[in-house]
Formats: structure tokens, sequence, C-alpha cells
């Protein structure tokens, strides 16, 4: 059986594919043997690079940096998702006025680069580094989520908001009540998504001073006195990252799978969203 998009493969095309797959992954596994003779020829595995780790100085150095990313990424996640709820109502609001005025605000701060942002803040406002990262972070990603949750309100069917004004309902419960709790479960995989992003981009602060995981790392390999350990340092701070990543996509995928098996919302599709790579 065959539709208008797909054809199921025959033998040949199976062929085709496992050999396809075959090849690639014989690429990807030259590719990974390749890099780590590199690590070992230029001895990046060897004890003296790893040795400091050991020491308590530096790895509280290294866990305070990690808290000070997680702090200022649960501060701009949290700004974010208030800042994104408040000016997608502004954008689905019945008020010309307050509509332009965010959607202005959405559009300059989502064309705005990010990085344009934090320098502003910092240099020409003269805020703190955590302060101006933040903020950074919550004006650009909070602009994203805004179009996220409008676009996810609009997609509910109109019907659901008509049958709830036939009913009586003022604007402000269909939303509530309606509209919200059905957009949610669809908006919830591009809403990992982007907390993913802000994680990941909490990293900029190593350039206005801000003591995060990666400029603690940076301290690390500039401050000791044999031969610089950037691949070592890079070795360890990139698999935490990548951990906390596939952690918030896990955590998307959990919700999805207890509200497909939620019985007051069962049999509606709920979207995945993929563990995120940086």
């Amino acid at each position: 059986m065959s539709s208008a998009l797909y054809d199921i493969p025959g033998p040949k095309a199976l062929a085709r594919h496992r050999l396809y797959a075959w090849i690639t992954t014989a690429l990807l596994a030259a590719l990974v043997g390749w890099i780590i003779y590199m690590l070992i020829h230029t001895g990046q595995f060897s004890s003296t690079k790893w040795v400091p780790f050991e020491y308590e100085g530096i790895q509280r150095l290294l866990l305070t940096g990690l808290a000070n990313t997680l702090k200022a990424f649960i501060w701009a996640a949290v700004l974010s998702l208030a800042f994104g709820a408040l000016f997608a109502a502004g954008r689905l609001s019945e008020h010309r006025a307050i509509r332009w005025v965010s959607t202005l605000v959405v559009e300059f701060f989502r064309a705005m680069p990010l990085l344009v942002m934090i320098f502003f803040i910092f240099i020409a406002l003269k805020v703190e580094p955590m302060m101006a990262l933040i903020t950074g972070l919550t004006l650009y990603n909070g602009s994203v989520l805004a179009e996220v949750f409008r676009t996810g309100v609009n997609a509910v069917s109109r019907g659901q908001g008509e049958a709830a004004y036939a009913l009586g309902m003022r604007k402000t419960q269909v939303m509530t009540y309606i509209l919200v709790p059905q957009a949610a479960r669809a908006m919830l995989p591009a809403i990992i998504s982007q907390l993913v992003v802000a994680l990941k981009d909490t990293s900029l602060g190593y350039l206005i001073t801000y003591e995060e995981f990666l400029y603690n790392g940076k301290l690390i390999a500039t401050n000791l006195d044999y031969d610089l350990p950037f691949i070592p340092v890079v070795m360890v701070i990139a698999p935490i990252y990548i951990g906390m990543c596939m952690l918030l996509s896990w955590f998307a995928n959990w919700l999805a799978r207890r509200e497909r098996h939620d019985p007051k919302t069962k049999g509606t599709p709920v979207a995945t969203t993929p563990p995120q790579q940086i």
C-alpha cells in the first residue's frame, strides 16, 4: 500500500538503505576514532593535565561556576515565561493600541542580536554582569516565547472559542479555561526547546566577566603553571552542558507522556521534543 507522499521501499531500496546506514556508521566511527587518536597523540589524556581536577580548589571553582550558570538560567527561564505570557496576551488583545505596542516590543527584541543586548545593558546601562545576562536572556527568549504562546493559542480550533462565547463566557474565561489549556500541550516542545537555548546562552556571560561555568573553566585553563589544559577543561564542561540540555528534553517528554495518560486529556495527540545538541 502506498500514498501520494510516501512509497513503502521494496527489497532493493531496503538493501540500499542498509548499505547507506553501514557506510554512515563506518564514517562516523572513523571520525570518532581519529579524534580520540589525536587527543591521545597530543597528550590530552596524560595524568599531568588531569591531576589538577582532583584539587579541592578547582572542584569548588567549577561547582561555583555551575551554580552561577543554573542561577542565571532559572531566573531567565521564569522571567522569560512571564514576559512571553504577558506580551502574547497583549498581541491577542482586542485593543489595537495594546496589540501594536506588544507587537513592536516582541518584534524588536526578537530581531536584536542577544550578544548586542547583553553588551548594551552591561556597558551602556552599567548593570552588574549577572543582571545584564539575565535581562538580555529574558528579553530575547521572552519575545520568542511570546510568539510561541500566541501561535499556540491561535492554533486551537476556532470552534472551541466560539462555543465558549455562545455559552456566555467572557474572553478571560475562554482564554483561561478553554484555549490556553489545549494550546499548552501543543506548545510544550517549543517551550522546552527555547529554554534549552536559554540554558546554552548563559555561556555568553563569559564575555562580560560573569563567573559562570565556562568563565571559571577558562580561569582554570589560563592560571595553571604547566601546559594549558584547554581540551581537558572542555571535556569536563561540555558533557555537563549536554547533560543539562538532555535533562530538560527528558523532562518535556516525561510531561508529554504524563499528559497522554491523563484520563482528562486522553486521546489528544501530544508532540514530544528530541534531545537538544550543542
